[in-house]
């Protein structure tokens, strides 16, 4: 089974050891975004991405760094990503064995790279998927990438022993995939907390799990779809009747 998260805002900077890493499959495409991002003042891209000055300011000046050849200012995908999700993957704790894995089995959708692999080395950027960027004849991200992002997911699908396509992405880096294209059954883990009455997605807690199940079929070696039911990480439990074929709910309190 493929695993697949979405990006985080907030990075993490910090030198990481780089043995193992890879290159961004897409890195051309980024070219292409980066050389239509510089054309941006720091006024005009903050109202393009509706960020503060301090953030249009430091984005503007990633940019301008940015190399296609990533050698330099570069670190690992899953550790520069720095957000609740990440929080729960805690990819720094993967073994050599779980790393190795984790290359195999989960993908991080990205507005700037399309696809990664969790140690593919990125330059710390800003761009979210869902941002209205014009290059070339397309309008936004989503027409750039066009199938890319889809045909590479069934290429890394034919490796997987189940045609499986865990979905731990949220809606906006999600709808960058050609459903209909896609060939594999889609798995929707969804974590709900009981408050005020009754069980809700409450979303600082459903990213961190997100990130926890994603790790939990990493180290376990998940490989079936009927056994994501036995993950009860940070105190969710699988609710049979909550749940239909493709959308697994997961309860807690």
């Amino acid at each position: 089974m493929l695993i697949l998260l979405s990006p985080a805002k907030k990075l993490n900077e910090q030198s990481q050891n780089l043995d193992g890493c890879t290159s961004p499959i897409f890195v051309e495409n980024s070219e292409k975004l980066i050389k239509s991002l510089k054309k941006y003042s720091p006024k005009k891209l903050g109202k393009l991405m509706k960020l503060s000055d301090v953030l249009s300011e430091l984005n503007v000046k990633r940019y301008a760094e940015w190399d296609v050849n990533h050698t330099e200012n570069v670190f690992p995908a899953a550790l520069t990503f720095n957000g609740e999700v990440y929080a729960g993957l805690n990819a720094i704790s993967f073994s050599k064995k779980e790393k190795e894995t984790a290359q195999n089995n989960l993908r991080i959708l990205s507005g700037l790279y399309g696809i990664l692999k969790p140690f593919d080395l990125i330059h710390p950027y800003r761009l979210e998927m869902g941002t209205k960027l014009k290059v070339g004849r397309t309008n936004n991200l989503y027409e750039f990438w066009g199938d890319k992002i889809v045909d590479e997911i069934n290429l890394n699908l034919t490796a997987q022993k189940e045609n499986v396509l865990v979905n731990l992405a949220s809606n906006e880096y999600f709808k960058s995939i050609n459903k209909k294209k896609l060939d594999a059954r889609i798995i929707t883990p969804l974590f709900k907390d009981f408050s005020n009455g009754q069980y809700k997605t409450v979303m600082v807690y459903a990213k961190k799990a997100r990130g926890m199940m994603a790790a939990y079929i990493i180290k376990n070696n998940i490989e079936k779809a009927e056994d994501l039911v036995a993950f009860d990480s940070a105190g969710y439990c699988y609710n049979k009747k909550a749940s239909t074929e493709n959308e697994l709910v997961f309860y807690r309190g």
